[in-house]
């Protein structure tokens, strides 16, 4: 069985992360992990902290030689920023009156930032998650809840990656929406689309569409707000029969679904036409089946987003994430003093205007989590020949079919 688990604050020490299940004998490197770290680092609007921080990860345990073991894989982050938080997040107990701050760059300007907070921010969870632990410093709930901790989950989805890379599936996304300007056709042609999106600030498929984001999100980081928008993830290569529809856990739509939802910010997901078969008829909407000797069975349309039935059926994954707002605002929104219980305006953490492409760069790497989980499942396997063995045995046995 596959399985992750990260630990770290935001302004600790480091990021780590243990993954267990991935088999013996995948060839694994620091580079593979980097580039997806870099990435997530990018995009227009992003704030400060990324100017600060390199993301730079380090293997602790699990390979050797450039493969792995077959035993739990140890990664861990450095946050650069860690030595100016030492008091405020100190792990042992120091004399503290409370009053501690931290010098932090914040919107071009040098801010003190209290280490003790007690203004919860609208959006966040800030309040729930004070009430739920009965803790008198929100600081004990943001640092956990910070996106920063997505950090450590683009490293294990890009160790997930690169087994996914053996069996020839891919996984990337493009920005299809920031506020109110949207890529209203996504290029047909796969290689394009990437293009585009690498060449993009926004990651977003489209030039033109791509500027009209960019400025968005000038005026929204003028105003002291914060701007959102829709990430479509492709996952190619896929083959028929990942996931189950014999029980609710086992729906790989519902596998994937949950791991998207779980990304900070992200409240809503759609596989497929989604939301938008909700207004269309039966026939409108079901993809038809057909059958070559070549190509096996087929399908021209791509309605379902490669997912019948809690089931991959063979065509590309599709998924669309819509990410709200930032909650953090540098024009703070109305909340209570949890010591006073009056009215105040909320705290400020250093935070982005908008981070729309870094969430896609999230959402990838949950992907590529998803499919690397069900690939075990389905094939099993405690070295990489094993689990290659069993796949291809599973192709022919497909193929033959009918």
């Amino acid at each position: 069985m596959l399985r992750f688990l990260t630990a770290g604050e935001s302004h600790g020490p480091a990021l780590t992360a243990i993954v267990e299940g991935l088999p013996a004998g995948l060839p694994l490197a620091l580079q593979d992990l980097q580039t997806d770290l870099t990435r997530r680092r990018q995009g227009y609007g992003r704030g400060g902290r990324m100017k600060i921080e390199g993301d730079e990860v380090i293997i602790l345990s699990g390979v050797r030689h450039g493969l792995t073991l077959g035993s739990p894989i140890a990664l861990q982050i450095t946050n650069k920023d860690w030595p100016r938080w030492q008091q405020v997040m100190a792990i042992e107990t120091i004399p503290d009156d409370g009053t501690a701050k931290v010098e932090i760059a914040a919107d071009e300007k040098l801010t003190e930032l209290k280490g003790r907070v007690t203004s919860p921010r609208p959006g966040h969870a800030d309040l729930a998650g004070t009430l739920k632990y009965r803790q008198n410093d929100i600081r004990n709930i943001l640092e956990r809840a910070s996106a920063r901790e997505t950090a450590a989950r683009v490293a294990v989805g890009a160790v997930a990656r690169r087994l996914l890379a053996e069996f020839g599936i891919e996984v990337f996304s493009g920005v299809i929406r920031i506020g109110k300007a949207v890529v209203e056709r996504v290029p047909a042609d796969l290689k394009v689309y990437r293009e585009k999106v690498r060449q993009s600030q926004v990651a977003a498929p489209d030039e033109q569409v791509s500027r009209q984001m960019m400025a968005q999100i000038d005026q929204a980081k003028e105003s002291g707000n914060s701007l959102g928008g829709i990430v479509e993830v492709i996952i190619q290569g896929v083959p028929v029969g990942l996931g189950s529809h014999v029980q609710w856990d086992r729906r790989l739509d519902a596998r994937m679904t949950a791991a998207m939802m779980s990304i900070p910010a992200i409240k809503a997901v759609e596989v497929g036409l989604g939301f938008q078969t909700a207004e269309m008829l039966g026939s409108e909407v079901h993809d038809p089946i057909y059958y070559d000797s070549v190509k096996g069975f087929y399908h021209q349309t791509n309605n379902a987003g490669g997912i019948e039935g809690g089931i991959s059926n063979g065509e590309l994954i599709r998924l669309g994430l819509a990410m709200k707002p930032i909650p953090t605002l540098y024009q703070p929104l109305q909340t209570v003093d949890m010591d006073t219980g009056k009215p105040v305006k909320a705290s400020i953490e250093r935070s982005d205007t908008c981070a729309v492409p870094a969430a896609a760069v999230v959402a990838e790497a949950m992907a590529c989590w998803v499919i690397a989980e069900a690939l075990m499942d389905k094939f099993g396997g405690d070295s990489l020949p094993e689990l290659l063995h069993n796949y291809r045995n599973y192709l022919e046995q497909i193929r033959s079919i009918g």
